[in-house]
């Protein structure tokens, strides 16, 4: 049975699945960070003491990374096995799909996917250890859909990616201690109220980085300040000491 398996059951190419384990990677590792970032919420960067940040870090973690083991458990087929055209099924009977706890047993060994990587680019029946271990196959889907909703799929992921991380991370900055006492000190510059002719709101995203190490805090910020007049940007070193508040060191535009 083995030596014809793959025209037996119309095994998938080792590229697909490869490409497949890399869709579903960077779909579930954003859904992972996603709730995590909801659950600490936007203004977690202020928190100062890290076990509080890992105590609301963990339950959603680990129900993130169950998501991640069960990718395969609906029909066989988990969002980048969708889009490939593949699907998982049991190796004595490709009509049926694994149980629950087989395919979790299977997607277990993911996490150590470069030994998987190795077995399955070298094992004759294109198996790696999560497939014998739970004695299944990854088979061409005889009814995948057409090539353009596929595509489209592939496409709204990653711009939905992108897209959330752009307005989380804006949201984190703004809502940082950094950046509001930035904003206190821009507002107070005469200089800039001036040159604006006076300031009516700030750019979405500011730029820069803000670092935290046991309680002491450096945080570099490009802000565009939107005038009534004219459009300035504007950088702000701050610094902060353990248990103290930020503290203005440099402004420039």
């Amino acid at each position: 049975m083995n030596q014809n398996l793959e025209n037996t059951y119309n095994l998938s190419s080792r590229k697909r699945r490869i490409v497949a384990f890399a869709i579903d990677h960077c779909l579930f590792t954003f859904l992972i960070v996603s709730i995590v970032f909801l659950s600490l919420g936007s203004d977690f960067i202020n928190e100062t003491n890290f076990s509080n940040i890992l105590f609301k870090m963990l339950p959603s973690m680990v129900i993130g990374l169950l998501i991640y083991f069960s990718k395969d458990t609906i029909k066989g087929i988990s969002p980048g096995k969708w889009i490939m055209g593949i699907m998982v099924r049991d190796e004595n009977n490709p009509s049926e799909v694994p149980s629950f706890g087989r395919l979790l047993t299977r997607n277990l060994f993911l996490v150590i996917w470069p030994v998987e990587f190795i077995v399955l680019a070298t094992n004759q029946n294109k198996k790696r250890l999560g497939d014998k271990t739970a004695k299944a196959i990854v088979v061409k889907n005889p009814n995948k859909p057409s090539k353009l909703p596929r595509i489209i799929a592939l496409v709204a992921t990653g711009f939905t990616f992108f897209i959330f991380i752009f307005f989380f991370v804006s949201s984190v900055m703004k809502n940082s201690d950094a950046y509001k006492v930035a904003i206190i000190e821009i507002e107070k510059n005469e200089e800039i109220q001036s040159e604006t002719g006076g300031i009516k709101d700030y750019g979405m995203m500011p730029t820069g980085s803000i670092n935290m190490t046991n309680g002491y805090g450096e945080a570099l910020l490009g802000i565009k300040v939107i005038g009534n007049d004219k459009d300035v940007n504007v950088d702000v070193y701050l610094t902060k000491k353990s248990n103290g508040e930020w503290e203005l060191i440099e402004l420039s535009k």
